[in-house]
């Protein structure tokens, strides 16, 4: 991940399960290690090869964050992912959580205000079952603004972190912007 900038942990193991052979390639088992070791060795090697560029990359993330959220205001936005964890690397994206009566009002929104944006529909897996949830990709200054639209009705359900099993860590505006101001203020960087 750390290399090769690959930003899921899914991806990141079936590459690494490809050494093990064509047999173990999808099976996604104990002969990897979890999510929590992985983003723990990810943050050691971002504090050993990019320390000194750290702060002020994180403080520009979350700047592009902050403002792409005020943006999208109406759509009840939530920062997760590196960019809030503080574990962010010259590839990492910034991820979004949008909650809408559908798609379709974020993408026209976006039209509106003529900003550019792909999508695509991506499948998640929710215990046994496989939801499909729309995402958005924007770009902001190179960048890679990722957002998922969940149903207005989820805003108050958290998703689970695939690292800790835990409910998601997530910020909404109010919040992303005290932790600005306390990086600022020479805080600490990460949250």
């Amino acid at each position: 991940m750390y290399e090769e900038g690959v930003r899921e942990y899914r991806d990141a193991k079936r590459k690494a399960a490809r050494q093990f052979g064509a047999e173990k390639a999808l099976a996604l088992g104990s002969h990897l290690p979890s999510n929590a070791e992985i983003h723990a060795e990810l943050e050691r090697l971002i504090g050993v090869y990019e320390g000194e560029v750290l702060p002020e990359r994180l403080l520009h993330m979350r700047l592009l964050a902050l403002r792409c959220m005020e943006m999208l205001a109406p759509f009840r936005p939530y920062l997760v992912g590196s960019v809030l964890s503080g574990a962010v690397t010259e590839g990492s994206d910034i991820d979004i959580h949008l909650f809408a009566d559908s798609a379709e009002d974020v993408e026209e929104f976006l039209r509106e205000r003529e900003i550019p944006f792909e999508s695509q529909t991506v499948s998640v897996r929710r215990g046994v079952e496989f939801l499909e949830y729309p995402h958005i990709y924007l770009d902001e200054k190179g960048v890679e603004i990722e957002c998922t639209v969940y149903p207005l009705e989820d805003i108050q359900r958290i998703p689970k972190s695939s690292i800790t099993g835990r409910p998601m860590e997530r910020a909404d505006v109010n919040r992303l912007r005290k932790i600005i101001a306390g990086m600022a203020g020479g805080s600490r960087v990460c949250t």
